[in-house]
């Protein structure tokens, strides 16, 4: 009468070739969706629809929204991807002895930063004013950015609302966009033009502000 009953480690040893082959194929369709997007934005297609996306992975439309409960979703995943590709740059350490070299450091770092991110941030702005997460994504950027910026300016040029301010608009991405798209300049060529300008800005500030970053 037992005789009929499969031994237990034979189900489970036939059981786990067929599960380890769903998620395999899960894993691989959710990495095609993942490609596919960033293939499409960095293609200039900023806005992609979900069918779209399916349309490029070769999966269908079910299957990227069994992956991704909405394009937030995938606007996430794609976030954490994109982050964690440029983290080596938004982290590397300044070599500059003092806040003058250490900002054309940061100018030098932001447009190496911009440019790698330039059509996905594209992307997000597009979409930040109908996506919660976008736009606080976006908020907590700005902010970053700005401290960025603030933590190698000394104390006499904080203090000079309208310098700081023109520098933070030298820094920014908007500026960046502007040089790389409206004005169609090469990536180094767009760099110069944000170092003349820094170096235009600060050449009008007082000597007091030549005090070295500790």
């Amino acid at each position: 009468m037992t005789s009929n009953i499969l031994p237990l480690p034979t189900r489970r040893t036939a059981a786990h070739p067929t599960a380890d082959g769903r998620r395999e194929r899960s894993r691989t369709s959710r990495s095609r969706i993942i490609a596919a997007m960033l293939e499409l934005v960095a293609k200039g297609d900023f806005s992609p629809s979900a069918a779209r996306v399916a349309d490029k992975a070769g999966v269908g439309l079910r299957t990227v929204f069994r992956h991704f409960d909405d394009m937030d979703s995938l606007h996430r995943e794609i976030s954490e991807t994109i982050a964690a590709q440029i983290q080596p740059i938004v982290t590397r350490p300044f070599v500059g002895a003092n806040w003058r070299e250490r900002l054309m450091e940061l100018a030098a770092r932001r447009a190496d930063y911009f440019e790698a991110t330039l059509p996905h941030r594209i992307s997000a702005n597009l979409r930040r004013h109908q996506s919660a997460f976008l736009m606080a994504q976006y908020n907590r950027l700005i902010r970053s950015e700005r401290q960025a910026v603030e933590e190698v300016l000394p104390p006499a040029l904080l203090a000079d609302r309208v310098l700081l301010e023109s520098v933070h608009v030298a820094l920014s991405f908007q500026c960046w966009r502007v040089l790389r798209h409206d004005q169609q300049l090469p990536a180094k060529d767009a760099g110069a033009v944000v170092r003349n300008m820094l170096l235009a800005l600060i050449a009008t500030h007082a000597p007091d502000a030549d005090v070295p970053v500790i």
